[in-house]
C-alpha cells in the first residue's frame, strides 16, 4: 500500500510538474471550486460582506428546570436576524486561476469587494484577487493562484500596425501597447526599473513595420543611437529638440491640409495610396526638456513645452503618437508637464524614488495603483503598474529585450526607415472635382 500510495504521489508531481494547465483542470481546480463554495459564508463573514436580515427560525428557548436539576428546552419558531451572504455562482478556471460572479447585496458596490480583496486573497491562500464589475449588481472576483510576473516569455511578433505585444499582465494576458487605441503614452521610473527595457521592447516591435521612428535623446544620445539606422530622425540636445519639434508641428499642418481636402477626419479615413507614414516619437529623459538652469533658457522652454503640447493634443488624427519617457515626472517642472501629462492617457509607472513622480502618473487614476506602485521591490525590474486601455489598472512586465537585440532589430529593418527628409517632403495635393465633392 506504501508502494501504491507514493507511486501515485509521485505521478500527481510529476503530472503536475510537466503538465501544470491539463493538472490544474482535472486535478485542481475541482478541488479549489468546493473550497470556494464551502468556506465562502465564513470568509464573506470575515470580510465584512455580510448583512443582518431578519429570518423566522427554529431556536431553542429554555425552559423548566426538573427535579433532577436538568433544564429543559423548547424548539420556537420566531424571527431572528441571521448573517446572509452575496450569492456565488459556480467558479470557472482560467489559465492562472478561476473566476466567479456574486450578486451583490444591498447598499453593496464593486469599491467594498475591492477593499477586502487581499483578505480574500489570504483567505483562500491564492497570489490575488482581482474585481470588476460588467453588470450593476454583479461582481466579479478574478484570483491567480500564483504570480504569472515571475517570468516571462520571448518578444512575440507584432502582428498589427503600431500594435506591440510587450509584455504579460499580472492576469496572464498579454500587455499590449497599441498606439491606435491610445495613442500618446507617459512612462515613468527609475534607473535600473525597467524603463529602458520597455523601450527596447518598442523598436524592437516596431522596426519591422512600415512606421517612421523618430528619437528625442536628452542623455547625450547614448540610449538611442544605437538604433540610429532604423530612426529617422535623431535629436541629442534641448536645441536639436527644439527644431526636430519644430518640423513634427509643420508636419501635422501639412497633413492637416491633406485631409481637410479628402474630407477626412483623420488620415485613417483616407485612400490608401494617399495615406502618409505614421510616425511614433520616443521621448527619453523628459524632464530635461523643461529644466532650467538661468532665465535665459526660460524663452527656449516655453516654445518647446508649447511644440510638444500641441504634437500631443493634435498629433494623434494625423499619424503622430508620443512615448515619453522620464524618471522624474512632478509637477514642479513647470504647468507644461502638466498639460502634457493630461494629453497621455496611457500609463506606466515602473518603481519610483519619490512619491511624487508616482502621484504624477497615475494619482487621477486610482489610489490603489498608488500604493502598488509604490510597493514594486527593486528585485523585480520590469514590473510596473499600467493603466490598460480597458479602464482599469494592472501589475505588469515587459519582456526582456537586450540592448543587443534592439540593435540587431534595428540593423536588420534599417531599409525600412524613411529618410526624414522624406517624410517632411510630403505636402497637400489638390484632389480632382469628382473627389472633392
Amino acid at each position: 500500500m506504501l508502494g501504491v500510495l507514493a507511486a501515485v504521489v509521485a505521478g500527481l508531481w510529476a503530472w503536475r510538474r510537466f503538465h501544470y494547465r491539463s493538472f490544474w483542470l482535472v486535478v485542481g481546480f475541482p478541488i479549489t471550486a468546493i473550497t470556494v463554495r464551502a468556506t465562502w459564508r465564513k470568509v464573506a463573514l470575515g470580510c465584512g460582506l455580510t448583512k443582518k436580515r431578519q429570518r423566522f427560525w427554529f431556536t431553542t428557548v429554555p425552559g423548566l428546570v426538573s427535579s433532577t436539576g436538568v433544564v429543559r428546552v423548547r424548539r420556537k419558531f420566531q424571527r431572528v436576524a441571521v448573517d446572509t451572504k452575496p450569492w456565488m455562482w459556480l467558479p470557472m478556471p482560467t489559465r492562472h486561476g478561476w473566476r466567479v460572479t456574486l450578486h451583490t447585496l444591498e447598499g453593496q458596490i464593486p469599491a467594498d469587494y475591492a477593499d477586502v480583496a487581499e483578505r480574500l486573497a489570504h483567505s483562500w491562500g491564492v497570489h490575488a484577487v482581482r474585481v470588476s464589475s460588467d453588470k450593476p449588481g454583479r461582481v466579479r472576483l478574478a484570483a491567480t493562484m500564483r504570480d504569472p510576473l515571475v517570468t516571462v516569455d520571448q518578444l512575440p511578433a507584432s502582428t498589427e500596425l503600431l500594435k506591440v505585444t510587450v509584455g504579460r499582465l499580472e492576469t496572464g494576458g498579454p500587455w499590449v501597447v497599441d498606439f491606435k487605441t491610445v495613442p500618446h503614452w507617459l512612462n515613468a521610473g527609475a534607473t535600473q526599473s525597467g524603463k529602458s527595457n520597455l523601450a527596447n521592447a518598442l523598436i524592437v516591435g516596431l522596426a519591422p513595420q512600415p512606421v517612421a521612428l523618430v528619437g528625442f535623446d536628452l542623455k547625450g544620445g547614448v540610449e538611442f543611437t544605437p538604433y540610429a539606422p532604423r530612426l529617422s530622425a535623431l535629436a541629442t540636445s534641448r536645441a536639436e529638440c527644439g527644431g526636430l519639434l519644430d518640423d513634427l508641428v509643420a508636419l501635422m499642418t501639412d497633413r492637416m491640409g491633406v485631409c481637410r481636402m479628402a474630407a477626412a477626419r483623420n488620415i485613417w479615413q483616407l485612400p490608401p495610396t494617399m495615406r502618409p507614414v505614421p510616425v511614433v516619437v520616443l521621448v527619453d529623459e523628459l524632464a530635461e526638456l523643461y529644466l532650467m538652469a538661468d532665465k535665459s533658457e526660460k524663452d527656449e522652454i516655453a516654445k518647446t513645452s508649447t511644440a510638444l503640447l500641441r504634437v500631443a493634443q493634435l498629433g494623434r488624427a494625423f499619424g503622430i503618437y508620443l512615448f515619453c519617457c522620464g524618471q522624474r515626472i512632478g509637477s514642479d517642472l513647470g504647468p507644461g508637464v502638466t498639460a502634457l501629462r493630461a494629453q497621455c492617457s496611457g500609463r506606466i509607472c515602473h518603481r519610483v524614488n519619490d512619491p511624487e513622480t508616482a502621484t504624477m502618473t497615475l494619482g487621477d487614476l486610482d489610489p490603489a495603483a498608488l500604493d502598488s506602485a509604490r510597493a514594486i521591490p527593486a528585485q523585480t525590474p520590469g514590473v510596473a503598474i499600467v493603466a490598460s486601455q480597458d479602464g482599469q489598472w494592472y501589475r505588469a512586465r515587459s519582456f526582456y529585450v537586450s540592448e543587443a537585440a534592439a540593435e540587431h532589430a534595428a540593423h536588420a529593418y534599417a531599409g525600412l526607415a524613411p529618410a526624414w527628409a522624406d517624410v517632411m517632403a510630403a505636402q497637400p495635393q489638390e484632389l480632382p472635382d469628382s473627389q472633392t465633392a
